[in-house]
């Protein structure tokens, strides 16, 4: 159990006192004298799918005029699997324009997100969430996260079934609380919350986030390692038989405290898929009984695995389950990016993957992606399937449709990424700047024209083709997986990055620090070397993070606790 002669932190404190997760929250949305919520409720409306933040391009310009910050909030939709109807896409779209800043976020989660909601209109744009058959529940806060499944239909005939269980995967381990309807959809209040019951999460919920991906092998697009919880999808006959287990990955860090680090999920065994969700169930409540409550930069399934030892975690795992996983069944994995292009499914019907930087559906001179979009869903017999990678399957388009789609992709010359170089298609960065409070410095908004510069150098060497996986994040919590590129850049401050080497081209080992707080210059002149000799001197079919490791560029990192030994 979790050590009950430490102190709670003060987010516990917080979830105790909240009533099942209402807090002051209705209170807070009807204060017009700020634009901002009550500071526990801001803890409290993650597990409703929202973050509170202002615009940091402003800050000081407010300042100046003695005006608060220019608050907003982002809107996490939860997306279980990645799949949203045609219906449902033109829906997030007009959310976005009318109440949002008039783009979209996919994220590295399978979700959508929305950025630079008011307060005033943050219920109504909730509602119309809720009204397109979609929600925002747990897709933040303590709990169970939108869980991940790789989204493609043509690469696996199990990907069907293995949707399916990530649906009920996430349904079960949904809070219960009525305080989200009560909020957002008017439902009838409960009198002091007496009717609420949590029976998985108690009424603190779990002592961090709790994230649950799947994949079928041989594609890792979902970054299994990297999840609490990860399940390997296992094949037999043609149908999907159950899944290995993998548990206590997660990419967060904080600077300075060597105590936390990154960590990829170990494989204890194998469950059928009648069991599947009765062992995540388990694993998440051994979580929330021996996870750690008072410190929550040590919260994470990673360090209470780490703590406990895995054996002896399996073995409460055991216990719990009534039952023993089998041993792990034979898998094996070849990537953990996207396939790119127009491609025919088992049963005929075409899909199309295509890359969005940095997954940001948007319109801009160049290229008008979300118009694009828009217009394709407004025809589209199928749906939009959202990938751990930030980019978008347009699926199921019927032979009938298929000439209509393409009709809109070449009116605006979209749907080819042949000109891309394999840096920049296999590329992922967090918001960052503006409006994440974490970021230390920019991603999102400054890791294209960093390729663009990186770009010259492969080009100049033959290699622009080579998939290279790039990695960055604003701040070392790790929302875009900087731990598992084979180049990663983590902000460290305005302009200055650390840069990491050497992770698994399958999202099988992480990477090491190469060099601390260097700015753009240093970044060209650091990686054009390494580029050079990776171009002239690799191996037949070897891949660039294996590549610095065997030219001891960096040492691997074996396990997490390692991570930050030089």
């Amino acid at each position: 159990m979790s050590d009950i002669t430490q102190p709670l932190s003060e987010v516990e404190i917080i979830k105790e006192n909240s009533n099942y997760l209402r807090g002051t929250i209705i209170e807070s949305l009807n204060n017009e004298i700020t634009g901002a919520i009550a500071p526990a409720d801001t803890n409290l409306i993650k597990f409703h799918g929202s973050y509170q933040q202002f615009d940091r391009d402003l800050e000081s310009e407010r300042k100046h005029q003695k005006l608060e910050p220019l608050y907003s909030f982002m809107i996490r939709v939860r997306l279980p699997g990645g799949i949203a109807s045609s219906k449902q896409w033109l829906s997030i779209d007009k959310l976005a324009d009318e109440y949002g800043s008039g783009t979209i976020k996919l994220t590295t989660r399978q979700a959508f997100q929305l950025h630079g909601i008011f307060k005033s209109k943050l219920k109504t744009t909730i509602q119309e969430i809720n009204l397109s058959l979609l929600d925002t529940i747990a897709a933040c806060g303590d709990v169970n996260r939108n869980v991940m499944c790789n989204p493609n239909p043509n690469q696996s005939l199990l990907q069907a079934e293995a949707y399916d269980f990530a649906r009920k995967i996430s349904d079960h381990l949904t809070p219960q609380t009525k305080a989200y309807h009560e909020i957002w959809l008017d439902k009838e209040l409960i009198a002091g919350g007496a009717k609420d019951v949590e029976p998985i999460y108690g009424k603190t919920y779990l002592p961090r986030k709790f994230k649950i991906a799947i994949a079928i092998p041989p594609h890792n697009d979902s970054d299994i390692f990297a999840n609490d919880l990860g399940l390997i999808a296992v094949e037999k006959n043609g149908k999907l038989d159950g899944f290995n287990i993998a548990i206590g990955g997660g990419m967060g860090m904080t600077f300075g405290i060597p105590e936390t680090y990154p960590r990829l999920a170990n494989v204890i065994g194998y469950c059928s898929k009648d069991q599947v969700v009765d062992v995540s169930e388990k694993i998440v409540l051994i979580q929330r009984d021996f996870g750690n409550r008072s410190d929550r930069k040590n919260a994470r399934l990673k360090y209470t695995l780490d703590r406990l030892g895995v054996d002896k975690f399996i073995q409460e795992l055991n216990v719990r389950l009534g039952y023993e996983l089998k041993p792990t069944k034979p898998y094996h994995f070849i990537s953990n990016g996207d396939t790119y292009g127009w491609v025919k499914g088992f049963d005929g019907k075409w899909h199309l993957t295509l890359f969005v930087e940095g997954g940001r559906v948007r319109d801009t001179e160049q290229f008008q992606l979300k118009t694009v979009l828009k217009k394709i869903a407004e025809i589209h017999d199928g749906d939009f399937r959202l990938t751990g990678n930030q980019n978008l399957i347009i699926a199921n388009i019927s032979v009938e449709n298929k000439k209509s789609v393409e009709k809109i992709l070449n009116e605006y010359s979209a749907g080819s990424d042949k000109k891309l170089t394999g840096l920049r298609l296999n590329s992922l960065a967090c918001v960052a700047l503006n409006t994440c409070s974490l970021a230390f410095a920019e991603a999102e908004r400054y890791l294209p024209s960093l390729i663009d510069k990186l770009d010259e150098i492969v080009i100049a060497n033959g290699i622009e083709q080579e998939p290279i996986i790039v990695r960055m994040t604003g701040c070392p919590n790790g929302c875009a997986r900087p731990y598992l590129g084979e180049i990663g850049f983590v902000g460290k401050a305005p302009g200055k990055y650390n840069l990491y080497l050497g992770a698994g081209f399958t999202g099988d080992r992480l990477n090491k620090l190469y060099k601390e707080n260097i700015d753009e210059k240093e970044i060209i002149e650091t990686l054009k070397p390494i580029l050079e000799d990776f171009a002239k001197n690799r191996n037949k079919s070897e891949r660039f993070g294996d590549f610095v490791l065997r030219k001891n560029y960096v040492k691997a990192t074996i396990e997490g606790k390692d991570f930050h030994e030089i």
